[in-house]
């Protein structure tokens, strides 16, 4: 399955709730410009170049539910299409006055942007994940300085546990990486239905170390989730990566935590997670090339199956970006 180009795929560019309704947002999708704006609670996502000299709309400003020029004030409803001139007041913009419109949606407290016409269903648009804890708690973000794949690998790789998170997800005793299968799903997409690793403490809410049995999905080129199911009383949790590129070396990402309601607050799980983090984020900054290779420059082992089946995936798909 490949996408009819990149723009195709949905990306997360923005926290919803960060997102202040008074100043339009400059962000970029997979290289191409975006500025984000309310028109009132609805977002809304252009092309950031104004069609009538090409400025970046994203230094304008939101005037009477339009978006205007800071060039010369040309205004932009959100349909895209110019309701005023200041230059000429009177004059009334025909229909050709337009800028370029991008898709957006809000899916997991982000904003979600893709090319007019991109498909709106997965693995391009964002999942629904209904099966999950009800209590989401966002993460994030995190500028990386390395490619939105680099930072998805190191997510579904289990073998650093022991040594880059000694202590938390793994330690020294257990650094084996038992026999595990990949399988794909109904959209082909690569995962790990089972796999088992012991934890000293693998969640926020954990007090001592047990088993935990992990599921791995592949969700999009740049997002993938885990479940995790522990012995004893801890509670069903899923962590989901959304990764946006940046550059094709640098990236943004997010964490949603998905929990029930008798977890830790907010504040703990987001304290959790920005510590696992803080671990995983010099290894992958350092690690050259900074883009994922996906024909040889590495070695593999049996322990990199998941890993090998994720880059075998973005060769299928045709993913260029952050890649090489």
């Amino acid at each position: 399955m490949s996408a009819p180009n990149p723009s195709a795929w949905w990306l997360p560019l923005a926290s919803a709730a960060r997102f202040d309704d008074a100043a339009p947002l400059a962000a970029e999708h997979l290289g191409e410009p975006v500025v984000l704006w309310r028109d009132g609670e609805t977002p809304v996502a252009f092309a950031d170049r104004c069609p009538h000299r090409g400025a970046r709309l994203s230094l304008g400003c939101v005037r009477e539910r339009t978006l205007e020029c800071p060039y010369h004030g040309w205004r932009f409803d959100a349909g895209g299409l110019c309701r005023l001139i200041p230059a000429l007041p009177a004059f009334t913009p025909p229909d050709g006055h337009r800028v370029a419109i991008w898709q957006v949606r809000e899916a997991f407290d982000l904003l979600w942007v893709a090319a007019e016409g991109a498909p709106g269903a997965e693995p391009h648009a964002p999942p629904s994940l209904e099966q999950l804890p009800p209590r989401r708690v966002l993460c994030g973000p995190f500028d990386v300085a390395t490619s939105a794949p680099r930072v998805v690998e190191n997510f579904l790789d289990t073998a650093h546990f022991g040594l880059v998170h000694e202590g938390g997800l793994g330690d020294r005793a257990h650094l084996e990486v038992p026999d595990y299968e990949v399988a794909h799903d109904a959209l082909g997409r690569p995962g790990v239905p089972h796999y088992r690793a012991w934890q000293p403490k693998a969640s926020a809410a954990a007090s001592k170390g047990t088993w935990v049995d992990y599921r791995y999905q592949l969700l999009s080129p740049f997002s993938a989730l885990l479940e995790k199911r522990a012995q004893g009383a801890m509670p069903h949790e899923a962590y989901a990566l959304w990764s946006s590129p940046t550059g094709d070396e640098s990236c943004r990402a997010w964490f949603t935590i998905f929990v029930d309601d008798g977890a830790p607050d907010d504040a703990t799980l987001i304290g959790f997670q920005q510590r696992i983090f803080a671990q995983d984020k010099p290894i992958v900054e350092s690690q050259r090339p900074r883009r994922l290779p996906l024909a040889g420059g590495e070695l593999h082992s049996a322990a990199d199956r998941l890993s090998g089946a994720y880059r075998r995936w973005l060769r299928q798909l045709g993913i260029e970006h952050g890649c090489c």
